[in-house]
């Protein structure tokens, strides 16, 4: 394996910032992993996974240690195990996917081949390795709902381990991984049990109506009409990776939808003027008598409008929850400071104006 010295990172974020790596390698096999790990371990060298770097921001002095980029490709098909031919409904596929491999092709295949369970979450950027980290959702749609297992490298026992869904600890945006094992574990494999010939996922408002004023004869949508209105939505919002456009110079969404108590949430609806999106919290006791609320309207609504500047930093100009490097001439050159000083403005004035502190989602490295 090579390993290289001082590697730029900010070219391999889609935020296009951060300093560099004091040491950088590419596993693009499992055992590479283990020869990575082991050359960091023997050095006392601290260690950082990078994926696709969708969802990340790195300070301006970079990382004093070894990153690791997960390349490893591949996936492979199967029928599930436990298919459920016998009950008459569609027998499940098993689809075994490589960390390195980019998410959004998993999707466009997956949709390809007519299997249900991911085509809301089309146009995400990053890799395969880390929607079970951070529970990728959109659009109505959780990949803690259809993983099967995960696969890693455990840093702390070497060796690797595989857990079933319910081993991960899913919730909104949260695993075992980016929580109580936060840095043991390197995610190399995830496997997902899609259904062939499932109907889509329709529950969420906004996909739905773009959905039927395209079909106006109520019939239901395919896959393929489903994944394609979502990454409309999603290049709407400067959600979508697209070469050029400066509002995709971010790390996508920038904060969490807040789940609060009822209460707060009435005590907010009672002082505003128009109806305030609510989502359900989700399952579990924790989440009893909650509910989810957009980030974006209570940002619109503590005075930020889209396109505000901060500086080289600023909000997309077509999504309150993103904040992109604009820079002084709309290429970019803002630095991770910048980004966490606009940012900071947002929490502070949105929890003054209603109680509520946003978290950032970005995963925060070299600070």
């Amino acid at each position: 394996m090579r390993i290289k010295e001082y590697e730029p990172l900010a070219p391999l974020t889609t935020f296009g910032i951060g300093g560099v790596a004091r040491w950088f390698a590419e596993a693009a096999s499992e055992e590479e992993v283990v020869e990575a790990t082991a050359w960091a371990r023997e050095r006392g060298l601290p260690l950082f996974v990078l994926g696709g770097g969708s969802n990340l921001l790195i300070s301006s002095v970079g990382f004093n240690g070894l990153v690791l980029r997960v390349a490893l490709r591949g996936i492979t098909v199967a029928g599930a195990p436990h298919n459920a031919e016998s009950s008459g409904q569609p027998a499940e596929r098993i689809y075994q996917a490589a960390a390195g491999e980019p998410w959004d092709s998993l999707v466009e295949r997956a949709v390809r081949e007519n299997c249900a369970g991911i085509e809301c979450l089309a146009g995400i950027p990053g890799t395969v390795g880390g929607t079970p980290v951070q529970n990728v959702g959109a659009y109505g749609q959780e990949v803690a709902s259809v993983i099967e297992r995960v696969r890693a490298f455990d840093l702390r026992e070497p060796g690797f381990v595989e857990f079933t869904a319910s081993e991960c600890g899913f919730a909104y945006r949260r695993s075992r991984f980016n929580s109580a094992d936060r840095g043991r574990f390197i995610v190399t494999r995830v496997d997902y049990r899609l259904t062939p010939g499932g109907a889509p996922t329709l529950r969420y408002g906004e996909l739905e109506r773009a959905l039927s004023e395209s079909r106006r004869d109520g019939s239901l949508p395919s896959l393929t009409e489903v994944a394609a209105s979502v990454r409309r939505i999603r290049r709407a919002k400067g959600m979508l990776i697209v070469e050029g456009d400066p509002d995709c110079r971010s790390a996508g969404s920038f904060f969490k939808n807040p789940v609060i108590r009822e209460e707060l949430f009435q005590e907010i609806a009672s002082r505003s003027s128009g109806a305030v999106p609510r989502f359900p919290a989700g399952p579990g006791a924790e989440n009893a008598g909650r509910v989810k609320i957009s980030a974006a309207w209570l940002i619109e609504q503590a005075g930020f409008q889209k396109g505000y500047r901060l500086g080289n930093a600023a909000i997309s100009s077509r999504h309150a929850l993103a904040l992109v490097n604009i820079g002084p001439d709309g290429r970019g050159g803002a630095t991770a400071a910048e980004i966490l000083a606009l940012a900071g403005q947002i929490v502070a004035r949105v929890e003054a104006r209603f109680g509520v502190r946003l978290e950032m989602e970005p995963e925060m490295v070299g600070f």
